[in-house]
This record gives C-alpha cells, structure tokens and sequence, in this order.
C-alpha cells in the first residue's frame, strides 16, 4: 500500500491499486504497529561524524547550533522508544551544550583573535576516530579465513633419501692395480690345482658383508690371496654390482672407497 494524497480526489492511499480517499471508521491500528527504526552507532562520535557527514559539513567549520539540535533530537528518540542511553551519549550532548554557549558568549576585546577554537578539541578527536574507521574498514575488506575462504589442509610426508656419492672409475681402477700389484708379491712355487668359481666368491662376499654391513674395498683381498683369487674376487664383486647386489661408493674428499650391501 503506497499512501498519496493529492489535492484533486483526496486520495489518501491506494490499495491493490485502487484509491482511498476515506479512512475505514473501523480501522484499528495497534500501538505497537508502527516502529520507529533508528540506525546503530558505535558511540558518540560515530553518531556525532555521521550527522557531520550526512548533511556534507566541513568538519573544521561545524556550525554547532545545527549538530547540537540534531545530536539532542536523536537523544530524545532514543529516550522515547526506551533505548538505553549509556553515559558517552549524554557526556557528549554536554560537550555539545558547551561548545554552543561558548560561541554565544561574546568575545572580549582583549582577547587574541586567533585564541585556539573551542571547537577546536572536538575536531581533532572527530578526524582521530574517522581515520580510525575508515582503516578498520580496510582491514574488515581484506580476505579473512572462514568468511571469504578456507584453509585447505592437504598432509605431505616428504621424505628425504640420502644418495651416496657416486665412486669413480678411475678411483676403482687404481685402488684395483694396489691390489693386484700387491698379489705380484705372494707367488706360489708349488703346483696346486684349485677350483675357483665367480659364483662361489659372490657368495663369500655377501656372506662377509651380512656380517659387517659394509666393507673397504681393499678388506676383500687377503694379504695371501694369489693373483687367481685376486681376479676372481674382483670380477664377484663386478658382478655383484652390476646385478644390484651391492653399492659402490666413496666418501667426499678421500680416496676410501666402501662396499654396501643392498638387502642391509
């Protein structure tokens, strides 16, 4: 229902879209029908900045009369509907009381004419609490978790394998020829006929490994070992290796070179 009233037909209202130019002798309106909605302020000078900035007033030229009559108009609404006034409100409406007589009163000639505003504490603390206001807003737009987004939550277990450096083959070489050099020493004058298998030493060297765990090259040879066996021990080793048996590595800065095993 749209309510107006012209001064042709009376109209006072329109229901459904038909005019009504009398009031219903039967109408009844509830006390309570009709409420007065007035808009929320944080406090004091929210109400006080908004009534400045309503009607686009200089805040450092604000013509009191005007604000005081609003601020206490809005005062006394606030006491009509029963709200709760807390002590800031009516503190303020003082200040406001004072400020007013305080331009009233005539200003005595002796006094310097650019004697400080008494209007002039009231601005400072009104530019305070906007800037305040305007970067709490700032703050209030910036995307904030569980209002414009959510964490996601995606667990990754990272795990970090060690590589042993990588041994040189040059390094394997010239720690080869120590060894085969040093079985140049251990010659036999007796005949003996013995059965060396590539196999049967792969063995000997996994079985020596499940023990220690890890080796040094030159802990394969035996001060004794004839070059037969020496060549034989070597090419097991090889084949260790190349079948993924065992690692092959060196310690950065020395010329140690180990021997792993994979299954340990």
């Amino acid at each position: 229902m749209s309510v107006i009233k012209t001064a042709e037909n009376n109209t006072i209202a329109w229901l459904f879209g038909q005019p009504v130019t009398e009031i219903p002798q039967d109408l009844f309106i509830p006390p309570d029908a009709l409420t007065v909605v007035l808009q929320s302020f944080e406090g004091p000078l929210d109400l006080l900045l908004y009534l400045i900035r309503k009607q686009n007033i200089d805040v450092l030229d604000i013509p009191m009369l005007t604000v005081t009559e609003q601020y206490l108009g809005y005062i006394a609404q606030m006491q009509k509907h029963e709200l709760d006034l807390t002590a800031e409100y009516l503190l303020m409406a003082a200040v406001l009381i004072e400020i007013k007589t305080r331009l009233l009163l005539p200003t005595p000639p002796a006094v310097d004419e650019e004697e400080i505003d008494p209007r002039a504490e009231l601005v400072r603390r009104l530019l305070a609490y906007e800037q305040m206001k305007l970067a709490a807003a700032e703050l209030d737009n910036l995307p904030r978790a569980g209002r414009d987004f959510g964490w996601a939550w995606l667990p990754v277990e990272i795990i970090a394998v060690t590589h042993p450096p990588q041994v040189h083959i040059s390094d394997l070489t010239r720690a080869w020829l120590t060894i085969l050099a040093r079985s140049q020493h251990n010659r036999s004058h007796h005949v003996v006929k013995e059965s060396l298998s590539v196999r049967a030493q792969m063995t000997t060297v996994l079985r020596y490994l499940q023990t220690h765990q890890q080796c040094r090259f030159t802990e394969l040879f035996g001060r004794n070992d004839n070059l037969a066996l020496v060549v034989t021990t070597f090419i097991a080793l090889l084949e260790l290796a190349k079948e993924g048996l065992v690692q092959i590595s060196q310690n950065l800065g020395s010329d140690q070179i180990l021997i792993h095993s994979i299954n340990n």
